[in-house]
């Protein structure tokens, strides 16, 4: 603008192909100089926020579901409290449900095998719950948890839950948290718990502890494998499943099945009063997978009849708390001020060589003791 005149380019004209219009006024209702505060959830919500979750949860909403568990599964000190209601208040509602463990070998086609037996149970009337654990890495902590995706048939189906969750450096296979885990799906109403575990070994003794029946899922030819692994997870298992029985590999599986049964015959049954054997399917094609369900349906008939279910899971809640126990004793050990402080001392004087383990270790908890007493 010269002089408080527009120029002679500034003018409307009809031959130019655009034209100049008078700009938006900015308003004044945008403060850029108030800084962003943080509004803090009052008590009132929170509880709502609360109640709402345990109603869902109860509705059977997958979606509630899936943040009890995340909630559950919180490290968090200041979730802890919330979460432990919650399972109090829903612990009435479980209780209800058969809980499978299943383990195997890398490459037993363990995902594949669950898909399977839970779409065939969801076709029955079943509401199945699949607690999926994936290793973490003991370098970065972190977890593929890809089993979501290898079942993805399953995971369409509004029977079915499924829920990955890193084992986060747990022995035997499992989630810290995947006992509670359990009670919130019984909770939601699914009465068939698969707890899809990591690896295969003396440590599945863990998961022994928080199932009714275990299943090892096992591949053609054992051979060497098989003596490998019959003092281990072979005395802990109810049944031996020989999967991929199809095609030109299914005389195969009938050879495997035979080796488990004779290696079976010699151990002591991990249930009393239950043979543990060995059986062949298909995950592909679902041959064996109705007999199997009929398998465990015996079992869970036998063992109710005799009190060995019963018992077995009234065992299952005193080896929870003595684990829980050993959890916070350790917990509370090492976040002692006292020892926290002379701990890094104690190390030292370990790798040098100037002080032994047991020495070391003796006056560690000597300092948390004494720590105590002040």
């Amino acid at each position: 603008m010269i002089d408080g005149r527009k120029p002679e380019w500034a003018e409307e004209n009809s031959s130019f192909a655009s034209s100049i219009k008078k700009g938006l006024e900015m308003t004044s209702s945008l403060n850029y100089s108030a800084p962003t505060r943080f509004v803090k959830r009052n008590k009132n919500e929170f509880n709502a926020q609360y109640l709402n979750l345990e109603v869902g949860v109860l509705e059977g909403s997958r979606t509630h579901l899936g943040k009890a568990i995340t909630l559950i599964e919180s490290n968090s000190e200041k979730h802890f409290e919330m979460a432990q209601k919650l399972l109090q208040n829903l612990m009435p509602h479980t209780g209800k449900s058969i809980r499978i463990g299943i383990s195997g070998v890398p490459g037993a086609g363990k995902s594949t095998f669950i898909e399977a037996i839970g779409t065939y149970l969801c076709s029955k009337g079943h509401k199945v719950a699949v607690l999926a654990v994936d290793p973490s890495s003991s370098v970065t902590g972190g977890s593929i948890l890809g089993d979501k995706t290898r079942m993805e048939e399953l995971a369409k189906n509004q029977s079915a839950f499924i829920r990955p969750s890193p084992s986060e450096g747990t022995l035997g296979g499992v989630h810290r948290k995947t006992r509670e885990t359990m009670l919130l799906c019984e909770a939601a109403g699914y009465d068939i718990i698969l707890v899809e575990t990591v690896g295969v070994g003396q440590s599945e003794a863990i998961v022994r502890g928080m199932v009714d029946y275990f299943l090892l899922l096992a591949l053609t030819g054992a051979g060497d494998e098989l003596q490998g692994m019959k003092k281990g997870i072979m005395e802990l298992v109810d049944g031996v499943i020989i999967n991929k029985a199809d095609g030109d590999n299914k005389p195969l599986a009938i050879k495997t099945k035979e080796e488990f049964n004779r290696i079976l015959h010699f151990l002591q049954p991990a249930t009393k009063g239950w043979n543990t054997a060995a059986f062949t399917c298909s995950a592909q094609t679902g041959e064996g997978i109705p007999e199997l369900w009929t398998i465990i349906q015996q079992f869970v008939e036998k063992t109710k009849e005799t009190g060995v279910f019963q018992e077995r899971r009234r065992l299952q809640v005193k080896e929870w708390m003595q684990t829980l126990l050993k959890e916070h004793l350790n917990k509370t050990f090492f976040q002692n001020p006292s020892v926290k402080t002379n701990m890094p001392r104690l190390e030292n004087e370990v790798m040098s060589g100037s002080k032994t383990v047991s020495v070391a270790v003796m006056e560690a908890f000597n300092f948390y003791l004494d720590s105590l007493k002040k």
